[in-house]
């Protein structure tokens, strides 16, 4: 843990495109140019997960929501304080096995933007839970 103190000024405001196509990849199964929004050398702490780069972050993701459900992203909230992304929404999971019923775990993601170029995520943290069907 560090001894320094920082201190940062959060703006509510709408989600931006760069969130919404990232989301929107997942919940379409397509996997694609929304993982853009990752730096090539990002890692993700994602639960108990540590992937390190865009290709590992984009491969497990596809291989998680492989294992049987649909998922569906909503945005509660989002705040950006510049070099540091806050978003808080719900995931609707809904499994192939329609004997299943669905569930709607509460996220909360941090996202860290890139010093070297901002419009990318470097580090991602994120919880999502409980994920119990």
């Amino acid at each position: 843990m560090s001894d320094t103190a920082n201190t940062l000024t959060f703006t509510r405001k709408p989600a931006p495109d760069w969130l919404l196509a990232f989301w929107k990849e997942i919940d379409d199964k397509t996997f694609g140019k929304g993982f853009d929004c990752f730096a090539e050398y990002a890692v993700c702490n994602l639960g108990v997960a540590d992937w390190h780069g865009r290709e590992t972050i984009r491969n497990n993701l596809r291989a998680f929501i492989d294992t049987g459900f649909t998922a569906l992203h909503d945005v509660i909230e989002y705040w950006d304080g510049g070099m540091l992304k806050v978003f808080r929404g719900i995931v609707t999971m809904t499994p192939d096995d329609k004997t299943k019923k669905p569930v709607q775990p509460v996220m909360t993601h941090f996202f860290y933007m890139d010093e070297k170029d901002p419009t990318k995520v470097r580090r991602w943290i994120g919880a999502v839970g409980p994920v119990a069907f």
